[in-house]
């Protein structure tokens, strides 16, 4: 078939790991991310490209660097590079299709995301009490810093006055409405989930740049212990993303034009099918089904739409695995089998899972995945924020005859997200709709719910009350009437 010129596709993947216990021998983590960009160059069979590089896109992590992609353009010689760095809350997944369909529209023809961490670093450094240097950056600077839209709500008042805004408190909560929903005892759904997760470990057992791969068992991972301690029912350590890792990653892309001007190898190239998104921004007790995500439900339509097969009749699939809820849901809202295992990283929790970065990881594992299998194709699901922001990719180093769809698609996730209001201050009677129980160390101690008023609102409320957070963990609560007064309730 012949090719539109401007048809962006994936050249090169770099990426960069540590694990070094003494933090003063390691590299922080722009100097990490500087590597991975190189790498990515070798990856590609042509390093020389990296000075044509125009655009670099990186995501903001826990670091408060002003510049890194200006120190990475430095070392990759890409003199002419516009350096962009992203605020947390913008999608991972916004940063590659922007580079895909600014190359597709013929703004540039070279570009790179990057992104990392190096937190294990500074953990270690914290605990010994080291203070670690950090690079210059003395007068760079980016020639862009994207915010969030201020409009972008990724909780609700009632949810910050309630102080349930972690992502251990929401997606514990979301578990536990699809448990419900799903009329699933506590004991099924944690079977569920712990099975799940076995089977992800056993995938980051076969994968060389997972972290954290060691053979755990479903009884194990369901069960809290002094190696898998509680950290909001029904999740456990060993279920949640472990975001303490030295990784970082860089994706290099091209067009084809420029990709053949250069002599890069046709077998390095992976090809963009599908590359969708949706920015809509609805907090979680404003969605009036909770164990849903319509709007991955959307772009997961498009993309059947787009390339006239399932996608889980894919050969290969990554679901984002920051939480067990965010895989499990993905699976129902993209037609996947409940009992697959949609992963060829292992997840982030035993592959490790570094802030604001793993899509980019995942992403360049599926084009290494493809690689090996070429004329196969695969998915990669993207979670931004509290499972508010979807994205979903779909590539193949065979281009895909129709051409690629790119898009943002949030009206249409709007038109299919049915909503409700969530207020703050409320005192009165209420149902609750989900919960969860937190823990001081490994003792139940409080109950945290969002709960569904008379008037057909929502509420956000806790109780620090042991012997109900003790009952909770054995017996489902939901459905269960409460007393409300702003942010506590009794039962």
């Amino acid at each position: 078939m012949a090719l539109d010129p401007r048809h962006p596709v994936l050249v090169g993947v770099g990426f960069t790991s540590q694990d070094t216990d003494d933090p003063t021998q390691g590299a922080d983590v722009i100097d990490l991310m500087a590597r991975a960009a190189q790498a990515a160059g070798d990856d590609a069979g042509v390093p020389k490209i990296l000075s044509a590089v125009e655009r670099i896109l990186v995501a903001r992590g826990t670091w408060a660097y002003p510049a890194p992609g200006r120190h990475v353009a430095r070392r990759i010689g890409a003199n002419r590079a516009r350096t962009v760095r992203v605020s947390l809350g913008i999608p991972q997944q916004s940063l590659i299709n922007e580079a895909l369909m600014a190359i597709a529209a013929g703004e540039l023809d070279v570009a790179m995301v990057v992104g990392g961490e190096a937190r294990r670093r500074e953990v270690l450094a914290q605990r010994a009490g080291i203070d670690l240097p950090e690079s210059d950056q003395h007068e760079l600077e980016p020639d862009e810093d994207r915010p969030i839209n201020v409009a972008d709500e990724f909780m609700t008042m009632s949810e910050r006055e309630a102080r349930v805004v972690l992502a251990t408190h929401q997606y514990p909560l979301i578990e536990n409405a699809l448990g419900h929903a799903e009329g699933r005892t506590l004991e099924e759904n944690q079977h569920d989930i712990a099975t799940l997760y076995e089977g992800f470990d056993a995938v980051a057992g076969k994968n060389p740049r997972a972290l954290f791969a060691g053979g755990r068992t479903a009884e194990f991972l369901r069960r809290p212990s002094a190696a898998n301690r509680p950290i909001a029912f029904p999740y456990n350590k060993w279920h949640v993303t472990q975001m303490n890792v030295d990784q970082s990653v860089a994706l290099l892309f091209c067009s084809v034009d420029v990709a053949r001007e250069h002599g890069i190898d046709p077998e390095r190239c992976v090809f963009p099918h599908v590359a969708v998104e949706s920015t809509l921004a609805v907090s979680l007790s404003c969605r009036r089904d909770m164990h849903r995500w319509e709007a991955m439900k959307v772009l997961g339509e498009a993309a059947v739409g787009h390339i006239g097969r399932p996608l889980s009749s894919l050969e290969h699939a990554e679901l984002y695995s920051c939480f067990p809820v965010a895989v499990r849901i993905q699976q129902r809202e993209l037609g996947f089998p409940l009992d697959s295992v949609p992963t060829i990283t292992g997840g982030m929790a035993f592959a490790g899972g570094p802030l604001n970065s793993f899509v980019f990881h995942e992403t360049g594992e599926m084009a290494v995945r493809l690689r090996d299998h070429p004329g196969e194709t695969g998915v990669v699901g993207a979670v931004s924020g509290l499972l508010t922001k979807p994205g979903l990719s779909v590539w193949s180093t065979t281009p895909f005859e129709a051409g690629p769809l790119f898009g943002d698609l949030k009206e249409q996730a709007k038109a299919a997200t049915p909503v409700v209001e969530s207020i703050s201050g409320y005192t009165g009677p209420a149902t609750i709709a989900t919960y969860t129980v937190l823990y001081e160390k490994q003792t139940p101690a409080t109950v945290a719910v969002i709960a569904d008023t008379p008037d057909s609102t929502r509420c956000v409320a806790v109780a620090a009350d042991a012997d109900l957070a003790a009952s909770a963990i054995s017996e489902d609560i939901i459905g269960q009437s409460i007393r409300v007064s702003g942010t506590t309730f009794e039962v």
